[in-house]
Formats: structure tokens, sequence, C-alpha cells
């Protein structure tokens, strides 16, 4: 936790089975200027072998959005974009902005089937899939990108769980009930933008932005792109706090892929 800054504070919340080690790389880039959390959700990293529940996770958030100062920009992927809107849609005092990357669809008909047949295993197999998943990790990242994936532990086990609690949310209804900025950011290639449009619909200040060529993790590739997305939104987010404004509803709040 880096909490001796001036900026916007930033809450990263990170993705199934890794840890908020995985947002170090993103960190690193960002700076000094900004007091930053990536906690460990319950059954990853620091928390392993504590049950994972939605609302757990979302306790999590906001327990270091308080140690931040009580409001702060969050910025999720994958699972963690879900725990980010549900976190959103529950606390809206406490989230000043939200980006959510990689999370416009829910593992539902044959997407969910195939995600509940995956985390079975995930489960049984717990030690080979970490290694499955550690395999991946470094086709799709450069070194420290990859390095970064894995270093807080993977915990492949509490998989289940974690489809189960996803299906079961309604993060369309959680957009709705946030009336803050939302960034919607997905790769050209992410299996999980199939609903981006009914998600960006959702959202009362919503933005949908599409990062040419990248897929579901590949877009933590470049780590000074997504840097740059987050200092954009936390521009954004400091600008309406000062007075400014975050701009028209639906409109993208950078040029890279915007729709």
């Amino acid at each position: 936790m880096k909490a001796n800054a001036t900026g916007v504070p930033l809450v990263f919340v990170h993705g199934m089975r890794v840890s908020g080690a995985m947002w170090q790389p993103v960190i690193d880039t960002l700076g000094t200027g900004h007091p930053t959390a990536a906690p460990d959700l319950p059954g990853h990293g620091s928390r392993r072998g504590e049950p994972f529940t939605l609302p757990g996770a979302v306790a999590v958030v906001t327990d270091a959005i308080d140690a931040l100062g009580g409001r702060a920009l969050v910025v999720g992927l994958s699972l963690g974009g879900f725990v980010a809107v549900a976190t959103a849609g529950s606390h809206p005092d406490r989230v000043l902005g939200l980006v959510a990357m990689g999370c416009t669809a829910t593992p539902r008909g044959l997407l969910g089937a195939v995600y509940r047949g995956a985390a079975r295993a995930g489960a049984r197999y717990p030690q080979g899939a970490a290694r499955l998943s550690a395999f991946g990790f470094r086709r799709a990242l450069p070194g420290p990108q990859a390095h970064a994936m894995v270093s807080g532990g993977l915990t492949c086990e509490t998989m289940p769980d974690i489809v189960r609690a996803v299906s079961a949310m309604d993060p369309l209804a959680a957009l709705a009930a946030y009336p803050g900025p939302v960034w919607l950011v997905n790769g050209e290639r992410d299996h999980f933008r199939r609903d981006e449009r009914r998600f960006l619909r959702a959202c009362h200040d919503g933005r949908l932005i599409v990062r040419p060529g990248c897929g579901h993790i590949s877009s933590l590739a470049d780590t000074e792109a997504v840097a740059r997305q987050v200092q954009d939104a936390a521009a954004v987010v400091s600008a309406a706090r000062t007075g400014g404004t975050s701009g028209p509803t639906h409109r993208p709040a950078a040029p890279e892929g915007a729709r």
C-alpha cells in the first residue's frame, strides 16, 4: 500500500486465482503521485484458504478505500472488474470513479458452462492448473508482467466459488445504481466483450474503450497504456472534485480504440 501521495487515491482489484501483486508493474509505472492499494481478495494471495464470497471481496475493497481516506478510483480486471462493479453499486459514496476492465459479460450459457468446467478442473487439480496458468501468463505477457501475475501465488482451488459468485451477481443493476463515471475497457479480442453495449447503456456516465489487438490478459502487456488509462480516469475524477466536469455521458475518455 502506498498512502503518502496527494493525487486521487487508487485501489486496484486483481483477477481470479492471482493476487494484488499482478498490479505492481502498473503501480510502478504510475509513480508516486497517487496513494494506492492492491489488496488480496478472499481465497487469494495472503488470504489463501479463506472462502471467496462476493460480499467478502467487496468488504476487502472498501477496507482498502477507507485506509486511503474513504474515497478512491477503483480499477479492476476480470474478477477484479466484477468486484469493482459490485463495490461501486453497493458503496457509491466511496467510489470516485470506476475503471472496469475485461468484465462486460457474465459466465452464463455456453460461456458459463465452459468456465464452470474449467473451474471444477482447477479445483480438482490445483497444482497442475497453477502450472498451466503460469505457462499461459508467460506466453501472453512480457517477463515482468508475467512474474507479477504469479509472484503472489496461484490459488486455483477457489475457482468454483468465484464462478458461482460472479454468475449469481447482477452487474447491470450494480452499474445502474452507481452515478459516477465509469470506464469500460476491453481488449479487442477479449471474449468478455460480448455484452459491452448493454453494460455501457446501464451506466449513468459511461465510456467504452476497446484496445486494438488485445485479449483478456494480454491487455496488461503494455503497462504504460494501462497506466495512461488510469491516469486519464484520475484526471477526470480530479477535475470533478475541484468543480470541473467529467464530460457527457458515454463519451470516450481517450482516443485509443474509443467507441
